[in-house]
């Protein structure tokens, strides 16, 4: 028996007995690549793409469901009309006959910054007199002095309480309501 089980390994171990040469690629010529869609450095942009943080567009209506109140426009929160309302109580400037701002330091009552007052007020009448300018071109007929005094008398409704106006005889008083 033991005869037998040599004489099997000699066979084996002769030679005659081959496993089949198979041959396996796993890589595809770059012709195949490129055919079957494979791209490499399109695909690594997309991958980059989709992680990349960015804003998502919301509508003013779904961020106030989500609670996120919109910020402010103006920094600080407060306008030129708020700014000018607060210096008008202060008595820092007034409102003058003529329909412009009038920086009136001697009279202001609190803190205030000159150079803030004083471009706030340049800024304000220099966007009244384009105002008047405008109202002139629309109606050529009635004259700037004539439009100025109207203008103002609808807009002296509309002055804080206590604000700083002159009166026609051109003194200066707090605005009662």
């Amino acid at each position: 028996m033991n005869r037998r089980v040599v004489f099997v390994a000699a066979l084996l171990s002769s030679g005659c007995f081959h496993p089949p040469e198979i041959v396996l690629v796993d890589r595809a010529t770059a012709l195949e690549q490129e055919a079957s869609g494979s791209f490499g450095d399109v695909e690594a942009r997309l991958d980059r793409a989709a992680i990349e943080p960015r804003p998502v567009p919301l509508t003013a209506e779904q961020l106030a469901a989500l609670g996120v109140a919109p910020s402010p426009i103006v920094d600080g929160g407060l306008t030129d009309a708020d700014r000018l309302d607060g210096l008008l109580v202060q008595h820092c400037v007034g409102e003058g006959n003529d329909g412009f701002v009038v920086d009136t330091p001697d009279a202001c009552h609190g803190a205030a910054d000159p150079d803030e007052v004083r471009t706030l007020v340049e800024r304000l009448n220099r966007s009244r007199r384009q105002l008047f300018r405008w109202m002139h071109e629309q109606r050529p007929a009635v004259s700037v002095d004539e439009m100025r005094r109207s203008w103002r008398a609808v807009h002296a409704a509309g002055i804080v309480c206590g604000g700083w106006v002159e009166t026609d005889d051109g003194k200066w008083q707090g605005k009662a309501c």
